[in-house]
Order: C-alpha cells, then sequence, then structure tokens
C-alpha cells in the first residue's frame, strides 16, 4: 500500500529545496556559492535569508531519511542487484554523464562569475567545457552521494541478512526515537572543522558522506517500521512545537553567521533543531498530509526531475538580473521565484519527452515512468 504521506513530504522537501536555492543566491551571510548579497552584512541584514537558517538544519537530512525508507521498501520488492541497476541509471547516470549534457550550463554560470577576475583567461574551450561541466554538478551532489551511500547499504544488509538488527530497531519508542539525535550531533561533528583551502577539505564538507549516512540508514532502519511511524504521528503537535521553539531560539542568537560553516552546524542547539525538525515534519505529514490528489500525484511523480533541473533556471535568471539590470532587490527575488517553480516543471516537460537526453538528465526511460 503507498504511503502518501511519505510521497508528499518528499515533493514537499523538493520545493522547499527550490525556495532555498533562491535565498541563497543572494545571501549575504558568507555561505559560499550563488552571486552574493546586495551589501555587506550587518549595513545590509537582509532578513530574508532567514529562510536559510530555517531549512539548511534539516531539510538535506530529512531527503536521506526518506531514500533510507524508501530503499526499505524497494529492496523488500525487488532483488539486491535490480535496486542498484535502477538507482545507477536513476542516480548515477545524471550525476555523471548528465554533467556533460545539460548541466555544463549551470558550470557556465558558475565559471562566468568566476571569469571575471581572469580565472579562464587563455583556456583552451574543450578544457572550459569539461571545467564548466564539473562546475556545474550544484545540487547533483545529493544523488551522487546517494548512489555511494546505496553502495554502503548493501554491504551492511549483507552482514544483518535475517533482519535481526532491523527488527530490533522497530522495538523503539519516541523516548528512544527522540535520543537518536545523539547521532545527528556525532554526525555533525565528523566535518573537517578547519578546511584547508588548497584541499579537499571544502569539498568533503559539502557532501559530508559520514554524516548524511547516519539519517540514510537511520531511514532503512528504523523510520522504515510502520510502529514507529505510529509512534510518530500520535506526536506530532509537540514535536513540531518543540522544533519551532528551538529554531526560533537558534535563528534569534545566530542569525547573521555562516549557517553552513562545520561549527555552526555542529552546535548543541543547530543540531536539536534540526533532529526535530525532521522528527516533526514526518509526525506531521504521518498524521495530517496521509492522503493524495491529482496535484500531489503529479509532484510525487515529478519532483525528482524538478530538483535535477531547477538549479539552472535559479543560476540563469539570478545571473542575469544581478549583473545586468538594475532592479530592486525585491523584485529580483520574485522574479526568480516565479521563474524558478513555473519554469522549472516547463523544463523538466520539455526534457522528459527527448529520447536519450531523458536518460542522461533525468535517468529515466520512457516520459512516463
Amino acid at each position: 500500500m503507498r504511503k502518501h504521506w511519505l510521497d508528499n513530504l518528499r515533493w514537499v522537501t523538493v520545493l522547499l529545496v527550490l525556495l532555498y536555492h533562491v535565498i541563497y543566491f543572494y545571501n549575504n551571510k558568507g555561505v559560499f556559492g550563488g552571486i552574493g548579497g546586495f551589501g555587506p552584512y550587518p549595513e545590509y541584514p537582509q532578513y530574508q535569508d532567514v529562510v536559510m537558517y530555517i531549512l539548511y538544519p534539516w531539510f538535506m537530512p530529512l531527503m536521506f531519511i526518506l531514500a533510507g525508507v524508501s530503499a526499505r521498501y524497494a529492496l523488500e520488492r525487488h532483488s539486491a542487484r535490480e535496486w542498484l541497476r535502477a538507482r545507477t541509471r536513476k542516480l548515477l547516470v545524471p550525476g555523471t554523464i548528465g554533467l556533460f549534457v545539460f548541466h555544463w550550463m549551470v558550470g557556465y554560470f558558475n565559471t562566468v562569475v568566476a571569469a571575471r577576475e581572469g580565472v579562464f583567461e587563455g583556456v583552451p574551450g574543450p578544457v572550459k567545457y569539461i571545467i564548466m561541466a564539473f562546475s556545474g554538478i550544484g545540487p547533483l551532489w545529493f544523488i551522487q552521494l546517494l548512489w555511494l551511500l546505496s553502495l554502503v547499504l548493501l554491504a551492511v544488509r549483507a552482514l544483518d541478512k535475517k533482519d535481526r538488527f532491523w527488527n530490533w530497531c522497530g522495538k523503539a519508542n519516541i523516548f528512544c526515537i527522540i535520543l537518536l539525535g545523539v547521532l545527528f550531533w556525532v554526525g555533525e561533528h565528523t566535518l573537517i572543522q578547519n578546511p584547508r583551502p588548497e584541499t579537499m577539505d571544502g569539498l568533503l564538507n559539502l557532501y559530508k558522506p559520514l554524516f548524511y549516512l547516519i539519517p540514510f540508514l537511520l531511514g532503512y532502519f528504523v523510520f522504515s517500521h510502520e510502529s514507529v511511524q505510529e509512534a510518530l504521528g500520535k506526536v506530532w503537535v509537540p514535536l513540531l512545537a518543540c522544533a519551532v521553539v528551538a529554531g526560533g531560539i537558534l535563528i534569534g542568537t545566530t542569525f547573521g553567521q555562516d549557517n553552513t560553516s562545520p561549527q555552526y552546524l555542529g552546535s548543541p542547539l543547530n543540531c536539536l533543531y534540526g533532529w526535530l525538525a525532521c522528527l516533526a515534519m514526518m509526525a506531521w505529514f504521518k498524521a495530517k498530509w496521509d492522503r493524495t490528489s491529482p496535484f500531489a500525484a503529479y509532484m510525487t511523480r515529478s519532483s525528482y526531475g524538478l530538483y535535477i533541473v531547477h538549479y539552472l533556471v535559479v543560476a540563469s535568471f539570478g545571473y542575469m538580473m544581478k549583473t545586468y539590470t538594475q532592479l530592486p532587490s525585491w523584485s529580483m527575488y520574485l522574479i526568480l521565484t516565479v521563474a524558478v517553480f513555473t519554469l522549472s516543471p516547463l523544463l523538466y516537460e520539455v526534457l522528459r519527452r527527448i529520447p536519450f537526453i531523458r536518460w542522461c538528465v533525468l535517468g529515466v526511460k520512457g516520459p512516463g515512468k
């Protein structure tokens, strides 16, 4: 039986990713990426950046939890080989081949920003194309890492062929579930605290493989149990209230800091808020959003594709407006928001209808799949 609340939570989280990237693209809080803000902080506070503080602590960990839950359900219906083959097509193909077919365009805007400082002067065209392709990874880090974690999961499953550990995890009560937040805190402390610019430290802190492995495995072993989901759904109100309070305190005391720095992410308050928000969102959707509609069904089918293609809209429109227009900042945010929520679905619908391109970019065989 299809769990509509799980589908709904996934596509709602994807839409929040789209909104996050609109705000992130113009942030002035020192968060790496984008084109920068409209003035230095604190002279230009840009209070709209609060969206980053609200979402960043939890929305990607939640995506990995949901991926872990879905992996459990898929592996109950398919063999490990069939599942990995499907994962490879849907995750690894777009995360590698798709870079050279589509996402080099995202890399173009990233390198244009860098080229203003002469970084790419004299670089031959083919070399620049390769650089742009790899610079266009952007949000695809998620699917690349998810594929790698899928390999780890298969190795872990091989150690628990009789599902003893999975069955034991299903006995967790709400108190134990909340205490699992300690693992969230431990995971954040696997980040490199003082990344060296000349090394791969920054890339490791972006992908956070050890951190995201934790919510992914928790999704598979713990949150895939109906009993755990029911326990969460019964306490959705206090969980949501606690998450709101923790988030309010966190934002009120840290606004202006780089909320993606290892020091910020590893703080106890950030970890508390991030974990409570993950639990609260699952509990809320389990309790109140376990239903579907034509729109929800469409978003369930399309949210993955929207995630794949949306950043080209953000990067292109965001860059062109800030570089070549004198529009007020509020109108740039408005135009970019409308653009990403309207053009991304159109772009996805076009790409999924083009043979071979849909396989390269979206990892799907046919327009209806």
